[in-house]
């Protein structure tokens, strides 16, 4: 573009768009074509700069504008119509929607609001630096969602239910015994369900190769009604350092994240899914809250070898009995990684007290398993050697005593110290804040100095 028109001069058509911003009515309907229409305008004024990464200043200026103007007027579009939206996608909350079906649903019936599945896969050719962000809207639709209380609940419901993948494997786990979906794995050991991660070449790391699968692996663990109790472990690594060796997991794929192969949804996906499964079990066709609610339920376990870091730890605070071996530790270095560590910050302080939590999250303080902090979160700790045996006795010992009572034990806990409704609104503001860290050039900056990702192989 010519220097005037990227310095958004008068005249220009960067200026005349800005002046056509329109304002959001009462008529849902109205709104969404005068909105559409305006951000389809400012896709066009984008798609003419350069691709961002070779962008000059004053094109990069532009392009910043508009994108902030789009997002504000998605904001005030959201504030007024966000619930009736909401309705429209699940047929007045008659339907259970999923969030990545809620997205894509989303863009189609409010063109520009949200990207639309292509502009995402488009986008996710690019590394995480060179991405103009448009799944930052995302974020902002999953804010509006979440923090309305009748909608924000029935979305909990949803992803709380099992998905139908899981559905449809559950004849092939009850007459096989076991489940190998690549990265993850699930297996039937007496009256244990076995759940691992597994993705060796990252040692256990998180990635949007491994959330569905592991969320699938603890839908069929919780199914399973030939189990009684459930174990959530990493699997052994092939080759390198680790060769033979079992480690937890890492958390989220750093590099991969670097290049720009996590998307947005993952978080929400991840969160909202297979990890509040596991800390409230499944939902049915009613209601999963505490007080009046039901979900199926059993305790988790889990295993832990060499490193919970970031998201690996993160597991362990929505599990009822944490197993490790002495030369273990946990660490969840969001300062570092520039995102926001899941519903830590939430559950942390539950574990080790407010101050010690922000020390974790905010100065990367390390708890080795074998302290008197780790202790506060791993119940019990033997020799790397002993670890099989320890897992061994622990199951049989919850399973010989009984579980019947497990379920409504957890949901007691719960009830006193994280009901669902809280959840919700914790996700409200995660939704939104994850956002702004998974777009933000902190986030780069940080990958780079402290990961060298830009010196990794992909």
């Amino acid at each position: 573009m010519e220097q005037g028109r990227s310095a958004g001069l008068a005249g220009s058509p960067e200026s005349a768009w800005f002046e056509g911003a329109p304002g959001v009515g009462g008529v849902f309907g109205q709104d969404v074509a005068g909105h559409a229409a305006w951000w389809q305008q400012g896709l066009e004024l984008l798609a003419k700069l350069p691709a961002k990464g070779r962008r000059s200043p004053a094109d990069q200026a532009v392009a910043d504008r508009v994108l902030a103007a789009s997002r504000a007027a998605r904001s005030g579009f959201l504030s007024r119509h966000g619930a009736e939206l909401y309705d429209r996608l699940t047929a007045g909350r008659s339907r259970f929607v999923r969030v990545e079906d809620l997205a894509y649903g989303a863009a189609a019936l409010v063109p520009g609001l949200v990207p639309t599945e292509a502009q995402v896969a488009a986008e996710a050719q690019r590394a995480q630096k060179d991405k103009d962000g448009h799944e930052f809207d995302q974020g902002l639709l999953f804010n509006q969602f979440l923090g309305d209380p009748a909608s924000g609940m029935h979305l909990c419901h949803a992803m709380l239910r099992p998905r139908e993948e899981s559905l449809a494997a559950l004849d092939r786990l009850r007459r096989d015994g076991r489940i190998d979906f690549g990265t993850s794995l699930i297996e039937r050991r007496g009256r244990a369900s076995i759940v691992s991660m597994k993705n060796p070449r990252y040692l256990n790391a998180e990635d949007d190769s491994t959330v569905d699968n592991v969320e699938i692996a603890v839908d069929l663990a919780l199914l399973d009604p030939d189990s009684d109790i459930c174990v959530l472990r990493g699997a052994p690594i092939t080759g390198g350092k680790y060769d033979g060796q079992g480690v937890f997991c890492t958390g989220i794929n750093l590099t991969q994240l670097y290049r720009g192969k996590i998307s947005y949804l993952w978080y929400l996906v991840r969160d909202l899914g297979f990890i509040n499964k596991i800390f409230r079990g499944l939902a049915g066709d009613g209601s999963p809250e505490e007080v009046f609610g039901d979900t199926r339920e059993k305790a988790w376990v889990a295993a832990v070898e060499k490193f919970a870091i970031g998201g690996g730890c993160q597991y362990l605070l929505a599990c009822d009995y944490v197993l490790a071996a002495s030369d273990a530790y946990m660490t969840l270095p969001a300062r570092k990684e520039g995102i926001i560590p899941g519903v830590a910050n939430m559950r942390l302080p539950r574990f080790v007290g407010d101050r010690t939590a922000r020390q974790a999250v905010m100065y990367e303080r390390r708890f080795d398993c074998d302290s008197p902090e780790g202790r506060l979160i791993c119940d019990e700790i033997v020799q790397p050697e002993a670890l099989e045996k320890a897992l061994a006795n622990v199951l049989d010992r919850l399973t010989n005593s009984g579980v019947v009572s497990a379920a409504s034990n957890r949901r007691a806990f719960r009830i006193a110290h994280e009901p669902l409704d809280h959840f919700r609104t914790y996700m409200a503001v995660y939704a939104r804040e994850q956002a702004h860290c998974h777009f933000s050039p902190a986030l780069i900056s940080n990958l780079e100095r402290f990961w060298n990702a830009d010196k990794r192989a992909a």
